[in-house]
Order: C-alpha cells, then structure tokens, then sequence
C-alpha cells in the first residue's frame, strides 16, 4: 500500500466516528484538521462536513446522516411534478417542506446529436413518489453519465420501503398492451428512451414536452438518428380517440395515455383505429418483490461492505452519492464541494471507500458535476439554503433528488 493510500485510509477510519459528534454550527468552512464536525438539522437528522485528503488532492465533503429509525424522520423522491421537468434542489426541498436534501439520477440534459429534437431533462432511470410509478429506465446505451461498473444497468436503484428500510435493488417493467388483435409487450414508461422496435407508454406524469426524443437513438448507441418509422395513439377511458405518424408534444390528461412505437411497434399500433378497445397495464417491479414508497437511480459502488469489481479509480470529479447502514435504518447522503480548492474530487472507487468508512454498507452513486448539491436547513429556519459550492457557481436544475423529512 502506497503512502498516499494508507493517509487516505487513516483519514476514512476518523470519519467513521462522525455521526457521534454534535455542536458545531452550520458554515461552510472547511474544518482546519480535516476532522469531521456535525450539527443536529432536525431530530434524526445531522449535518457534517470534512476534508478528505484523495490521490489527487484535498476534496471537501458534506454529509447528512439520516436516522430512518426515528419515529419522526421519513425520506422521499424530490421532483417537479413532472417526469419532464427540472428545478434545483433547494426549490424542490423548500416546495416539499423538506429539511434537507440532495440531487438524484442522471438525465437527459442535452441534445446535439439530435439537431431539432427537444432534451427532455428526463432521468435515466426509475422513480418511485409515495408509492406511484412514475417511469421506468431508459435502455443501458441511452443513458447520461459515466461508464457503469460491471454488472450494473440502468434499472439500478436506491429504495427507501413504507416502513422506512433502505436498500440497493432492481426495478423494472411490466406491462402489456391489449387489443382485439392480442397483447403486445409495454417496454416504456414515461422514459426519454424506447427500446427498438417496441411500444412505450406516456401518462399525465410525463408532462408537457415533446416525445420525440422516445424514438431517437439505439439500445447501444445514444447518438443514432431517430427512427423515421413511428406511430403515437392516444387513448382514453379505454378506447383510441387519436392517432398520428409521429410523436408529439403538450399535456396529457389525467387518466389518458399515449402509446408510441418505433419501428416493430409502430406497425403494431397502425393497425389500430380510433374507437378500437385497448387496455394499458403498467407496473413497476423490484428484483426482490418489495415493494417501494420512494425510489430512484443511479448505480451500485458498494454491496455487503465491498466495493464493486472494475470500479474507476482514474478519474476525479465532484460526486453525490448515498450510503445505507445499520440494516437498512440509516440512510447517508453526500455531495463533494464544487469549489475551486476542493474541485478535484474523488474517483468512484474512492467514493466507494468513502462511504464504506462513513458506516455504509452498501453505497449508490448519483448524478455529480456540476448537479452535486446539499441542501439543509439551518437551525431556527424554514427553509433550506446550499451547504456546498456547485462547480457552475449556482445551482443546475435537476429532474429529482432525495429529500429529508420530518413527521409530526
């Protein structure tokens, strides 16, 4: 072991113990000794910062520790309202009423492979509010963000059960179309991307911005051209009332929902007419069967207290990550700080070892850059405020986040 890698060790071995310390007051300082230092949020709920000393310089990292056991502490999925929506972390937790917070999935954030078609600001993968489906992953080659670990996929995510127990699972859809000519495979929910040849699902949850962006690309190649071969039908109170030869735009009425299909899946919905019966089934289901009142993507660093085979460790950037401890009873949230003096970061495996010192035993990276945000009230106050520096020098505008509740 190196030199550089035994300080690093030493120092995660002192941030073990942070969670026990209290007192401090919420600043943004970097502590002089790199020693961890916290501050009770809310009951439940701590607040703390620290230096990390990495292989590629000093890094600064905030951390909220979340006591999942604590009668009035609960967690939820921060987001718009909309699947096809952004805002900043700060304006979603203040909306919700929320204590403290961080930033969630990657998403689609821009579109210049694909001239003229709108990004949606949709994320990569599933989300789960208060118990509802909202979408479903996108195929592994169209997401947004670093190369995945081996072993992981787009359907990754961090769930938070009804009873208040976290835990690293796998979600993904069920569904089905019905019609007088048979049933056809569901293969999206509200999801930027479709699989080829298939049908994708979009409800009142999806919002108001231009489907397109659904048939554009491949399941292994995000900067393919879209497919000139699609179809859209609009259903209500179980009959077509619509159709039209390519995806479209605007609000989508509660209880409505509109089919699209690429290639395979477009010839299946041609041969639909309005007035035609037809039956939409959608369900988001876990690898384990347990169900979720919140959840959302990402991917897996850390399982049963080891880091994931062939994680990076070349490449240094600012990170959101979330740790689970204590049998799934502590939740821990972390953004790398965006400044200038801290701006270097760590590498996934670091981020990997971070978390594991921090008490995790199982870890999940989030989006970082320059969406690596930490909200948290300060004592006295009802609102949030940023308790990190984003790298762009104001908050970016994201499509969800982990939000911090208390109960009464």
């Amino acid at each position: 072991m190196t030199r550089r890698a035994r300080r690093f060790r030493t120092v995660l071995t002192v941030l073990s113990a942070w969670s026990v310390l209290a007192g401090a007051a919420l600043t943004g300082a970097a502590p002089a000794s790199g020693a961890p230092r916290a501050v009770v949020v809310a009951p439940g709920v701590e607040y703390s910062q620290f230096d990390i000393k990495a292989a590629k310089g000093v890094t600064h990292a905030h951390v909220l520790s979340v006591d999942l056991s604590h009668p009035q502490v609960g967690v939820g999925l921060l987001y718009p309202g909309k699947v096809a929506s952004r805002a900043t972390v700060s304006r979603l937790a203040t909306a919700a009423g929320a204590v403290a917070g961080v930033n969630g999935d990657f998403f689609n954030i821009t579109e210049t492979q694909h001239p003229g078609v709108a990004a949606t600001g949709a994320p990569v993968g599933p989300a789960i509010a208060a118990g509802h489906a909202l979408k479903a992953a996108v195929p592994k080659g169209q997401r947004f963000g670093p190369a995945l670990p081996p072993g992981t996929g787009t359907t990754d995510v961090l769930g938070v059960t009804a009873d208040g127990t976290a835990r690293l699972d796998s979600v993904a859809l069920d569904g089905s179309v019905t019609t007088a000519g048979g049933d056809l495979p569901l293969r999206g929910l509200n999801q930027y991307a479709l699989p080829v040849g298939s049908v994708g699902a979009f409800t009142s949850d999806w919002g108001s911005v231009s489907r397109m962006r659904a048939v554009c690309g491949t399941d292994t190649d995000r900067a393919a051209p879209c497919s000139t071969d699609t179809h859209e039908v609009l259903v209500e109170d179980g009959r077509v009332v619509g159709t039209a030869g390519t995806p479209g735009s605007g609000a989508i009425a509660a209880g409505a929902t509109v089919l699209v299909g690429r290639e395979a899946g477009a010839q299946q919905l041609r041969k639909l007419a309005p007035g035609d019966a037809v039956e939409v089934r959608h369900l988001l289901v876990s690898s384990t069967g347990t169900p979720y009142a919140f959840a959302l993507g990402g991917y897996p660093v850390l399982r049963g207290g080891q880091p994931l085979p062939g994680l990076d460790a070349t490449t240094s950037a600012v990170r959101t990550a979330a740790g689970v401890a204590d049998g799934g009873r502590r939740l821990l949230l972390l953004a790398l700080d965006g400044a200038a003096a801290y701006r270097t970061g760590l590498t996934i495996a670091e981020i990997a070892t971070t978390m594991r010192g921090l008490g995790s035993v199982d870890a999940f990276s989030l989006d970082g850059g320059g969406s690596s945000t930490l909200v948290a009230r300060a004592p006295g106050s009802t609102t949030v405020t940023v308790r990190n520096h984003p790298t762009d020098g104001t908050e970016r505008a994201v499509p969800n986040g982990i939000g911090v509740f208390t109960k009464a």
